[in-house]
């Protein structure tokens, strides 16, 4: 048979998974556009800035090698943060720090730096988003009630009550705080809800319903404010950057870097437990997370990390490669560049309420009942953490909760035993074993001076894997006065 009349061998699909890629872009979409929106507008910034973010996300950062799966976007988890950096240094500003924690990102990533995020406590991780958790609440609380907030995370809890008691005799408020509320138990509702109607993803759902009540009702609520998409960008201008030179402005940086950085290298390793395709590659995938933070940064947008609601759905709704996210963003493209007047319907208290349902998802109530009862040091350090940032501030409560988990690691690491054994007769013999740190020094020593002093003693250090410098000196100085006069020194066997 000849060339010409053979079959035609089929060659395989350019893109074998593009139909299943294509669907599971349309859901990520409708869960990213709520989203997106609702955390831009609770950061104080334009809301377009969000789905500038979340089109960055998609089509940059989508595009590179880390993550297949993993979907990135503004998060509720960065959303305190970044209000109180526009708050202290102006929205001019905020480019400048993004644009600082995308290269640096993208430094670690370079330096092969990713795994060592997997690194951090977890307790410490989920302590600083149930701070950012409970923030996050009472400022949106404010936000449903058409009120501004104060500025602390502490005084938005404490005068929250008082606050809310005003709110009660004015119908105003009264009716964006029953829109607010509606909207929260929508979203806790529709799991519950028949399989046809959950095909909307909830956030999407809980926005229409409250939107078409207000329209319908004429609620006298606030609604989002439009500037349109090229009008709302904000390229930092050279001056900003002179604020590279403020110590807080770098602080802002360095907690920018940690918390966007763990939270996307923790969101990935959540979302390859969820499909069986290839794993997180998490140095190229810090790098991807710079190389979008670095756009955002140039553009004046909101920072983005991976965000395990939109990542979850991803998956859950069959995409099969990074075309399913890349999709996504260009969805968001074409709303913000042909609609960008429907946002202008969606109502404040609407998006408050999505923003409280995350806030409270970011809680994890199981992890602290399941750790108070198997690791109560962890579950302090999750508390603390998570106090210290409501008190304090988000950068402060971050290394508190960090310093603490190095001290109780330090702790546990340093486990020494000491046995004594006295026959009656001859040497009474004190056996050290484990790791003797200065910060077991107070108990060994009260056991040492208790030993008699006028009979000889042999300390044998041989059982021990480590000994500090502190240690050795203190144990050599209790040596040299240990024994009184007449009385055989104390002999110590050195560790190998």
């Amino acid at each position: 048979m000849s060339a010409a009349t053979e079959p035609a061998r089929s060659r395989p699909a350019r893109f074998p998974h593009l139909r299943q890629d294509f669907a599971a872009s349309v859901v990520v979409f409708l869960v990213a556009l709520p989203l997106c929106v609702g955390v831009a507008v609770a950061s104080g910034v334009p809301a377009e800035l969000g789905l500038v973010t979340g089109i960055v996300g998609g089509v940059v950062t989508g595009m590179m090698r880390g993550s297949s799966l993993q979907v990135s976007g503004p998060a509720a988890g960065l959303t305190v943060l970044v209000f109180e950096a526009v708050r202290e240094f102006g929205l001019p500003a905020l480019g400048v720090i993004v644009l600082a924690t995308g290269l640096l990102q993208l430094l670690m990533g370079v330096l092969r730096l990713g795994r060592y995020f997997r690194a951090i406590s977890v307790a410490v991780v989920e302590g600083m988003l149930a701070g950012i958790g409970l923030v996050l609440i009472a400022g949106q609380l404010y936000s449903a009630a058409g009120l501004t907030a104060p500025a602390s995370g502490l005084d938005k809890i404490t005068d929250l009550p008082g606050a809310l008691a005003g709110a009660a005799g004015n119908p105003e408020a009264l009716a964006s705080l029953a829109l607010g509320a509606g909207t929260v138990a929508v979203l806790v509702l529709w799991k519950r809800l028949p399989k046809r109607v959950r095909a909307v993803p909830g956030p999407l759902g809980a926005v229409v319903l409250a939107t078409l009540t207000a329209l319908v009702f004429s609620l006298p609520v606030a609604t989002v404010e439009v500037r349109g998409l090229l009008g709302s960008l904000q390229p930092p201008p050279l001056e900003a950057y002179g604020e590279l030179a403020s110590v807080g402005l770098l602080g802002t940086v360095l907690a920018f870097v940690l918390i966007a950085s763990a939270e996307s290298l923790f969101s990935a390793a959540a979302v390859d437990r969820l499909h069986d395709g290839p794993r997180t590659q998490y140095d190229r995938e810090l790098v991807a997370q710079g190389a979008g933070n670095t756009v955002c940064g140039l553009l004046g947008a909101l920072p983005m990390t991976a965000v395990i609601v939109r990542s979850a759905a991803n998956v859950q709704a069959g995409a099969r490669t990074k075309a399913s996210r890349v999709l996504h963003g260009v969805w968001l493209l074409l709303f913000a560049a042909l609609l960008p007047a429907a946002l202008g319907i969606i109502p404040l208290p609407a998006l408050a309420g999505i923003l409280v349902y995350a806030g409270w998802n970011l809680i994890p109530l199981r992890a602290i009942a399941e750790l108070w009862r198997e690791h109560r040091g962890e579950a302090l350090i999750l508390v603390v953490t998570a106090v210290s940032i409501v008190a304090v501030s988000m950068f402060e409560g971050v290394l508190i909760g960090l310093a603490l988990a190095v001290v109780k690691t330090a702790w546990e690491a340093s486990h020494v035993r000491l046995e004594v054994i006295d026959k009656g007769a001859g040497p009474v013999q004190a056996h050290l074993s484990g790791n003797a740190t200065f910060l077991r020094l107070p108990k060994i020593l009260d056991s040492l001076e208790a030993l008699p002093q006028d009979r000889p003693v042999e300390v044998n250090l041989s059982g021990l894997h480590h000994l500090d410098h502190a240690c050795r000196v203190a144990l050599e100085n209790w040596a040299s006065r240990h024994s009184t006069t007449g009385t055989e020194p104390v002999k110590v066997t050195p560790v190998p």
